[in-house]
């Protein structure tokens, strides 16, 4: 459940804490903007300077700690503890309220990630960086606002029966598991039936699911299951040659090895020679 606080909740913790003569260091990006309302302390942008670290919430710990370990000679506080206080709810501050889609919000969580890392949000080339993440995924995850069925408009075809194929489609797509970059390669095909659609919309279809985060083998049988359902050809093929970031940057380190993966359905599937004859169309 989410839960907003409001700027009197907000206003009424800080005064139960005893800040006077402390030089406060605010944990960005929430905990810089509490500090900005505190009356009787120092507010310091250097935390070696500080006598004391704010931050607006305690979490999963996981940036007390970071900060605990840096710094041990500093008290760290927050203004809401979860874990102290048992709150089970996500927190919703009056400064990210006023944020479409809780985009300041997924900001100081990126922030909360850079200090993770062992990073200073603060300096100049990550000051930006929270808001160029955000803008970023609003494209690389841009599928999970498009219905895919959507971009199919069909036309009645005449007695056309034999293989449409888009091959060498462009793909870039993000691993479910560690959040790394696949790309590579698609072939979409399909036997028409009774209706057809305009080319580019295969490529389109691939992409509104490639766009999210995905697995090889899903995204082949999405695309294969969208023709199937909207077309009703008599059959469906996609098949994907990609390579994976998690192998090459991480793991087994195996920096040349490519993913193949099919999805076929219908004739394809059922038959030898429509799916030879696809093979030898994309082997071309």
């Amino acid at each position: 459940m989410k839960r907003n606080i409001t700027w009197d909740e907000v206003f009424k913790r800080l005064e139960n804490f005893d800040f006077r003569g402390a030089e406060i260091y605010g944990v960005p990006k929430g905990g810089m903007i509490a500090t900005g309302f505190l009356k009787n302390a120092i507010s310091t942008h250097d935390v070696n300077e500080a006598t004391l670290i704010l931050d607006d919430l305690i979490d999963s710990g996981a940036t007390r700690d970071k900060y605990r370990q840096m710094y041990p000679h500093i008290p760290f506080v927050g203004l809401f503890d979860k874990e102290k206080e048992g709150i089970k709810d996500w927190l919703i501050f009056p400064w990210e309220a006023d944020h479409p889609q809780g985009e300041e919000n997924v900001q100081d969580n990126i922030v909360r990630m850079l200090q993770y890392l062992g990073e200073d949000p603060n300096r100049e080339g990550l000051l930006d960086t929270p808001n160029r993440i955000v803008k970023s995924w609003d494209e690389i995850y841009s599928g999970y606002k498009v219905k895919p069925g959507s971009l199919m408009t069909v036309f009645e075809k005449e007695s056309y029966d034999q293989i449409v194929l888009l091959k060498d489609i462009e793909l870039y797509s993000m691993c479910e598991h560690h959040m790394l970059p696949f790309y590579g390669k698609a072939h979409v095909a399909y036997i028409p039936d009774k209706k057809v659609i305009g080319i580019s919309k295969l490529a389109r279809v691939l992409d509104a699911y490639a766009k999210r985060l995905q697995i090889q083998e899903r995204l082949g049988e999405q695309v294969t299951m969208a023709l199937m359902e909207h077309l009703q050809p008599k059959g469906a093929a996609c098949i994907i040659e990609a390579s994976h970031m998690c192998m090459r940057m991480r793991g087994v380190s195996k920096q040349n090895s490519i993913m193949i993966t099919s999805s076929l359905k219908g004739v394809f599937l059922e038959k030898p020679e429509a799916r030879e004859e696809l093979m030898q169309h994309i082997n071309r």
